[in-house]
């Protein structure tokens, strides 16, 4: 039996996985800003269940859960970084407020998140961290440049963690999802106050009133739950782990493409060494 600690459980995937994580029999401290969302997933499980109030923007109600966590269930194996909100807007339309908030939610949170559960991984010489990125990190769309950047952000630490934690026993991982029947694309979505005519054919056209994806994603949360704790389960977890046909197709496209253009250039790219 593990514990795992995740957070923004209280719609879509956050949601999804901490239902699975319990059915399995592990102990979950089940997390979200509004607590009374999660009493139904909690519920059924009086023993291996831990309902906290979360905010990963605050750094008081971070080292709280943490601490009940662990005077609950003793040590935290599983860390689930989930919590986080899409922004749409072309680069030059976002207000600087909404971006500061965007990377504070996506991606210091989880920083903070991490900080405060290393102690004790640290001292056991084990567990398991899992990062929800995005697709977007990859595919980099436009109207989602500062949403890509806080993803790309977050793998980029996350890589580096691996690095850094692998020799400790602490394995960390990467998640990129493609598009899951979630509320990421409805309600939770949020976009610049005022749009700019000119981006109306690029990043307007992801806008929400625009958008038609809502509710059409290809993606299926138990599913993807399911995935996540196989990874955890697994002797050999990978550092990135791509969710959905989508994902994987839109990957491999990214893939082709970037070694194309690197191909291309290389002569130019080599030509900038010091020669003798």
């Amino acid at each position: 039996m593990a514990t795992w600690l995740i957070t923004g459980c209280s719609t879509g995937l956050g949601r999804a996985l901490a239902e699975a994580v319990l059915a399995s029999g592990h102990n979950a401290v089940v997390t979200a800003r509004k607590v009374e969302t999660l009493q139904d997933i909690t519920a059924g499980f009086p023993d291996t269940a831990l309902a906290l109030p979360l905010d990963v923007t605050d750094k008081a109600q971070i080292n709280a859960a943490v601490r009940q966590a662990e005077e609950k269930f003793g040590n935290i194996d599983v860390l689930v970084n989930n919590a986080g909100y899409g922004y749409r807007a072309a680069v030059e339309e976002a207000d600087d407020a909404d971006i500061r908030q965007l990377f504070d939610t996506n991606f210091f949170g989880a920083v903070d998140m991490i900080k405060a559960v290393l102690p004790g991984m640290r001292a056991t010489k084990g567990g398991s961290i899992l990062n929800v990125s995005s697709i977007g990190a990859r595919i980099t769309p436009a109207g989602s440049g500062y949403y890509a950047a806080t993803k790309a952000a977050l793998e980029g630490m996350s890589g580096s963690l691996r690095n850094e934690l692998k020799p400790l026993g602490i394995n960390v991982t990467a998640i990129e999802p493609g598009g899951f029947r979630t509320d990421f694309a409805g309600r939770s979505l949020t976009q610049s106050a005022t749009p700019i005519g000119d981006y109306a054919e690029t990043a307007g056209k992801r806008r929400k009133e625009s958008d038609t994806s809502h509710g059409n994603q290809p993606g299926d949360p138990d599913k993807a739950a399911r995935a996540i704790i196989a990874v955890v389960e697994s002797a050999t977890p990978p550092g990135l782990l791509v969710l959905g046909t989508d994902a994987v197709g839109a990957f491999g496209m990214v893939a082709d493409a970037q070694r194309a253009e690197l191909d291309q250039w290389r002569e130019l790219s080599t030509s900038t060494d010091i020669t003798d």
